[in-house]
């Protein structure tokens, strides 16, 4: 299944610094996480014949060299542009498969979310659990007392707050007390000053 969660983020294919890259996000809390960028060899290579072109064209004045160098750059453009399309579908279809590694699909909201935002007990987004009360006062006895605490780790009672540090249990963000930072909850390091939590 294609990802949606995506917006492509690639140079232009006649460009220097032609490549592919796509940035991905989380529907629910906005985190991104980029691809790593792909260069584009023909696109660079194009690029580079079209700089020279217009240097030889207006600098050097050399007709018969420097018309050959602009045209060939010019129609390196055009061809460019159409093999380059291919080349930028496989790139997605790449980062789309390194995209569907890191985000999941809510059964619920069909949004797609981060493993931050995902619970896979119940294979839900966490604002759809808690919508519907699930891990809390509507659940079970028995999957509320398994449920403990990330901040003091003392088993729940139920409720969004711990009864024993008033740790807001449905929070997917905390903040440092360093530097006040807001890092995903699961964060064992601060990324801002290296306190740890």
């Amino acid at each position: 299944m294609a990802l949606t969660n995506y917006r492509d983020i690639s140079t232009p294919l006649g460009d220097v610094g032609a490549g592919f890259q796509f940035e991905f996000f989380c529907e629910s809390c906005g985190d991104t996480w980029k691809t790593p960028f792909k260069p584009y060899r023909a696109g660079q290579a194009t690029g580079l014949f079209r700089r020279f072109g217009y240097l030889f064209n207006e600098f050097a004045k050399i007709s018969v060299i420097s018309e050959s160098i602009y045209r060939l750059g010019r129609a390196g453009g055009t061809s460019i542009e159409v093999t380059g399309a291919k080349a930028k579908a496989a790139a997605l279809e790449e980062a789309q498969a390194l995209g569907a590694q890191r985000y999941e699909r809510c059964i619920n909201c069909r949004t797609m979310v981060c493993a931050n935002c995902y619970d896979e007990a119940t294979q839900r987004c966490l604002k759809c659990d808690r919508a519907e009360g699930v891990g809390s006062q509507s659940g079970t006895s028995a999957s509320a007392s398994s449920t403990v605490c990330p901040n003091c780790q003392t088993p729940s009672q139920g409720g969004r707050f711990c009864h024993e540090c008033g740790f807001d249990m449905a929070s997917t963000h905390k903040s440092c007390p360093s530097c006040s930072a807001t890092m995903p909850r699961q964060a064992r390091f601060c990324t801002d000053c290296g306190h740890s939590f």
